[in-house]
């Protein structure tokens, strides 16, 4: 599944990236080597201070999950109804694989800013290595990345944050362009 190689530029790369619905995400997905090498390249990002502000979890037991958001989700929203429940468990089974970025910022001269873009930077070229490897990503947030309870499922704590699910598989109908910016809007010149 492959599809990056020599003869496809960087420029194609970044130019052709975009966001699938995780719901009409198929497989198949990345195998355990191709979502290795799309967890490598989503670490080689700048980084300064060489702190490591991001960790990944990989979700491997997607129903598991998904009954525990489902907790989680009760708890907080006793009086949610069967639909809106049955879109909570749904979220955690969307697509082949499931990667949560977590925002894991350090103690450090290198000010939180920093350690935030670079978090960023890591979700961008996650979502960019799965494009590269034949994938289509989605990255989705929702009541669930800002949930204490969710990002301690995860293993995490305060600082810590939840960057967002980044569900990776095959479009099962072809993408929707959405409209881009236009440029002039966005790009001004500073001439001093």
């Amino acid at each position: 599944m492959d599809s990056f190689n020599d003869s496809t530029s960087t420029a194609t790369l970044l130019a052709t990236r975009r966001s699938g619905k995780a719901r009409d995400m198929l497989a198949p997905g990345p195998n355990a080597g191709q979502l290795q090498a799309i967890i490598a390249a989503a670490a080689r990002v700048p980084d300064h201070g060489k702190l490591n502000p991001w960790r990944f979890v990989v979700i491997e037991n997607r129903a598991a999950f998904g009954e525990a958001l489902l907790a989680i989700y009760r708890t907080g929203k006793p009086e949610a109804g069967r639909l809106e429940l049955e879109a909570v468990q749904q979220f955690a089974a969307n697509a082949p694989c499931l990667v949560v970025v977590i925002a894991s910022p350090k103690q450090s001269h290198i000010p939180l800013w920093e350690q935030e873009l670079s978090v960023g930077a890591a979700c961008q070229n996650l979502c960019l290595a799965a494009h590269a490897h034949g994938f289509v990503p989605n990255w989705l947030t929702g009541w669930a990345a800002f949930d204490e309870k969710v990002l301690a499922l995860l293993g995490g704590a305060a600082p810590e944050r939840i960057a967002g699910f980044f569900f990776i598989g095959t479009q099962a109908k072809p993408l929707e362009e959405r409209p881009r910016p236009d440029l002039s809007a966005v790009i001004s010149h500073w001439q001093g």
